[in-house]
């Protein structure tokens, strides 16, 4: 099958999304099939690049009224059997043009688009309820839906979405063979105290995951006399959401207000192996989600798949497969004095941390890539018949 995805973002830009299609490229290619990436274009890079079987096309300079004529160009050029668009409104730098897109190219090829989150774009001021009902539209006019997470599948199947499809995502990052690493070694080279505990944290910053929780655990965690740092793996900001910018400065702020800046230490970005060993060089993982831990997270997949001990919120919706105290600790959203209790927890408990590490290496099973990649291919076939 020739497939074609449509990403707000790809790499080298970094972001959830574009690093979410370039494995899910990979797996599809991997099954014998040709995959074609359309996403934005990147200064320094060649429009059409060939990476490891994937054509990458970055013929977009800008998501904006003037995509669908690109998307339509590289139709009439590749014929594509099915498209598949990568939704979030942030890769598409809020634009509503791409809410519009499925319905225009379903009429002729089929159309399936992935929401990765349910946020809505920005349309002009005071839009209200049309930014939703964008979403709602979008949904209903392309050919089938796939949704990360049980949360956004009941709330699109009560809007009336029919062709609805449950597909969870995998982990961005594999785990590196650690069997040489020295933790001692890889803190000393980063000035961080040998001694120190580390609480790691994966991923950008935003609104939605809890920085200000996690600084103010932190700092209860030093009251209460624990040597504790926190390790901020990853960048701080991707590429497609310049809110993330303006949330690390409050952060940062906080934790010198709070006296714990410090102990804050951040890796930047890095390669795959990179994460890999910081993953190791921590005790837990803590991950709180304002909205409730789900499985659209990339960053919790990443955790589970490197077998870390996570400390995490209570779903919004239940999750029968995030089992507490066996594969992860749940705590409530927004609430640092339970978070920094279920830190000490972990960090004191040798026993319960072993049986985290291996309860997440278990449950990160569902979530392979060729698995993953199967599913996919059904909803793909699904489509070209209706």
């Amino acid at each position: 099958m020739r497939i074609a995805l449509i990403s707000g973002e790809y790499p080298p830009l970094q972001g959830g999304v574009g690093d979410y299609t370039r494995c899910l490229a990979q797996a599809l290619n991997e099954l014998n099939h040709e995959v074609h990436v359309l996403t934005l274009f990147v200064n320094g890079r060649s429009t059409l690049e060939r990476e490891a079987g994937i054509y990458v096309h970055r013929l977009v300079s800008r998501w904006d009224w003037q995509t669908r004529r690109r998307v339509e160009g590289f139709d009439r050029l590749y014929r594509p059997e099915v498209i598949n668009l990568q939704y979030q409104a942030a890769a598409y730098n809020m634009h509503p043009a791409i809410n519009l897109l499925p319905g225009m190219l379903a009429r002729r090829i089929p159309t399936v688009v992935t929401f990765h989150d349910l946020k809505v774009p920005y349309l002009f001021p005071k839009a209200g309820p049309l930014r939703w009902k964008s979403i709602v539209h979008m949904a209903r006019s392309a050919s089938a839906c796939i949704v990360t997470n049980v949360e956004d599948y009941d709330t699109l199947r009560n809007e009336g979405v029919s062709a609805l499809h449950l597909v969870p995502i995998g982990s961005n990052i594999a785990p590196a063979a650690m069997a040489s690493f020295d933790r001692e070694a890889w803190l000393q080279a980063r000035g961080i105290p040998p001694s120190q505990t580390l609480m790691g944290y994966f991923g950008f910053l935003n609104e939605s995951k809890g920085g200000e929780t996690l600084i103010r655990a932190l700092a209860e965690l030093r009251r209460r006399g624990l040597d504790i740092g926190l390790l901020h793996i990853g960048g701080v900001t991707g590429d497609s959401d310049p809110t993330n910018a303006a949330y690390a400065a409050r952060i940062d702020q906080l934790a010198h207000s709070l006296g714990v800046a410090d102990v804050v230490y951040r890796t930047g970005f890095l390669e795959p192996s990179g994460v890999s060993e910081a993953f190791r060089a921590c005790t837990c993982v803590a991950l709180p989600y304002r909205d409730g831990a789900s499985f659209r997270r990339g960053t919790l997949m990443a955790a589970l798949v490197h077998g870390c001990a996570i400390v995490t919120t209570l779903p919004r919706v239940p999750i029968a497969e995030l089992k507490h105290a066996q594969n992860a600790l749940l705590v409530p959203p927004d609430d640092p004095i339970a978070l920094a209790d279920a830190v000490q927890r972990v960090v004191s408990d040798e026993a319960l941390r072993h049986t985290l590490q291996q309860g997440a290496v278990a449950l990160s099973a569902l979530f392979r890539w060729d698995r993953i990649a199967q599913e996919t291919l059904s909803v793909y076939a699904q489509a070209t018949r209706r």
